[in-house]
């Protein structure tokens, strides 16, 4: 993360599939100086996955549920609405986490323009002796 962090080298990101919390930051994102950060429709960006948020936030509910399958359906209910509220790549894209959500087809081509984009790209961290790498 560290070396991300520092690397002044052009940076383009494609969100695949899922990008939770700290894996999300390591994956150079736009918080960590990433210069384009790309996701498909389909992938899943958020602090945590649906499974995990929906025992954390729904606990008190979950534990009130007996039947099993009734607790099934609840916890499907619950993580489809997290996905679609929380971890949608179109939220990350509204908050300014990702700059586009592109279709997987168009993946090679604004990979390819994107470095093209930040062919001269000129970035510089300030002059120093020793780098500190935050512990």
């Amino acid at each position: 993360m560290f070396a991300y962090g520092e690397a002044t080298v052009p940076k383009v990101t494609v969100t695949v599939r899922k990008s939770y919390g700290g894996s999300h930051i390591v994956m150079s994102c736009k918080q960590l100086r990433g210069d384009l950060c790309y996701a498909w429709p389909n992938a899943e960006i958020a602090v945590m996955g649906a499974s995990g948020a929906v025992g954390v936030l729904e606990a008190k509910a979950l534990k009130a549920i007996e039947d099993p399958e009734e607790k099934k359906k609840f916890i499907a209910e619950k993580e489809a609405e997290y996905k679609d509220k929380f971890a949608s790549p179109y939220q990350a894209a509204n908050r300014g986490y990702i700059d586009d959500v592109i279709e997987p087809r168009y993946t090679r081509a604004r990979i390819i323009r994107g470095f093209e984009q930040l062919q001269t790209k000129r970035l510089t961290n300030p002059l120093k002796k020793h780098s500190n790498i935050p512990l």
